[in-house]
């Protein structure tokens, strides 16, 4: 039975999910958009008309308010949110799903807004709260975190006996044409990578200096090719190290161009990366959102940027006694995403998943009590959906 879906935040991931759904009646029978720009969600609404013939209900709401998002959830009749607003806006959306009694998916883990800090342990305090509310809370269903997760559980159970080491790795090859641009909320992306780097061996946390050039890896990408690649912290890290059993050691690493590299240092050193606010002219700003001001905005890239991306795992482990190391990955091209629903490929990598992970909730396939991160449910159905949903994914088998 198809259920009604709420999705809340009309960015390029927005647009991507609004979209997916529309295309899976199966799973979602209606589907509403809303955010605080409710042009946004009608240009959005248009354009999925004109690609599926499916009509999309229109809302204005704040996220932020919790009142405001039960009455919306409430007026809609929705079974389930998927949230791809803010990171800052989770803990109020999950509060409102209690309120409103429906399930929740999301593609990032809180962050509180003037501290940058990625963890779980915000979310990760609301599981008692779904558990005896009978409600499914879905975290981190993008495709890093998400499907990279996803890959991870899938390898558990098909590929090794034991697990030893996950690197995953996320190359993007896309050419916006511009001097600087960044492919998804800049705030967001610039806090995320400008943090001092983390990854998990033999039980403990190792941190690094931010982007540090002596952990660069010129890692050869299947389709890419040799690409340069940073160790950084991302959150997936934490809840795959505590889920996959045996692991000795697990990091994350992404691409960056030299040019990109140097026009954030820039930044930083002018302080306009900083996320506290600071007084000018009589008013309160946050540099950081300044600059995201000036910044081209993401959802606007997707028509004049070329190339593709790939994102994937390599894991090593035992099978049958003997070593085994595998890259499970996908490829993705931005002209492809774009001419099939108007975003590049980054947006179109979170927000596939976003939409089959709200499928698996609608559909019942991973609908249990309690807040879960992806690698805890069955990745079989979830595989399965990414061939058919425009994410397809290989193995392969690399020497040991």
């Amino acid at each position: 039975m198809s259920k009604k879906v709420l999705i809340i935040g009309a960015g390029g991931v927005g647009n991507v999910v609004t979209h997916k759904c529309a295309m899976h009646p199966e799973a979602f029978s209606e589907v509403m958009l809303a955010s605080r720009n409710e042009n946004k969600c009608k240009a959005i609404a248009a354009d999925v008309k004109n690609a599926t013939g499916r009509t999309i209900r229109t809302a204005t709401v704040d996220a932020d308010d919790v009142k405001a998002t039960v009455a919306l959830i409430k007026s809609f009749g929705a079974d389930l949110l998927i949230n791809v607003a803010l990171p800052y806006q989770d803990l109020p959306l999950m509060d409102a799903c209690l309120h409103a009694g429906i399930h929740y998916v999301d593609t990032a883990n809180y962050e509180p807004p003037h501290l940058a800090k990625f963890e779980y342990s915000w979310q990760w305090a609301y599981r008692e709260r779904f558990e005896k509310a009978g409600l499914t809370a879905l975290l981190g269903s993008g495709f890093d975190p998400g499907v990279t997760n996803v890959f991870c559980a899938y390898a558990q159970k098909h590929l090794f006996d034991t697990i030893e080491t996950i690197d995953i790795m996320d190359a993007n090859a896309g050419d916006h044409g511009y001097p600087f641009a960044t492919n998804f909320n800049p705030e967001i992306n610039i806090r995320e990578i400008t943090q001092r780097g983390r990854y998990w061996e033999n039980g403990e946390w190792k941190e690094t200096e931010p982007l540090d050039p002596k952990l660069r890896v010129d890692y050869n990408y299947p389709v890419l090719g040799p690409k340069p690649s940073y160790l950084l912290f991302h959150e997936e890290l934490e809840s795959l190290a505590q889920n996959i059993k045996g692991l000795k050691r697990i990091r994350f690493f992404m691409t960056f161009s030299d040019n990109y590299l140097n026009h954030l240092r820039v930044l930083q050193n002018v302080g306009l990366t900083r996320i506290d606010p600071i007084e000018f002219h009589g008013h309160q700003i946050v540099p950081i959102q300044f600059l995201k001001a000036l910044l081209p905005d993401p959802a606007s890239l997707g028509p004049r940027t070329k190339g593709k991306t790939c994102i994937g795992c390599e894991i090593t482990g035992l099978k049958d006694g003997k070593p085994r190391k595998v890259f499970i990955y996908n490829v993705c091209d931005h002209q492809e995403c774009y001419a099939e629903v108007k975003s590049q490929a980054i947006s179109y990598t979170t927000g596939v998943p976003a939409a089959i992970g709200g499928a698996m909730l609608a559909t019942g396939k991973w609908l249990k009590p309690g807040v879960w991160n992806m690698e805890e449910c069955d990745p079989d159905p979830f595989m399965e959906e990414l061939n058919k949903r425009g994410l397809p994914w290989q193995i392969q088998e690399l020497p040991v």
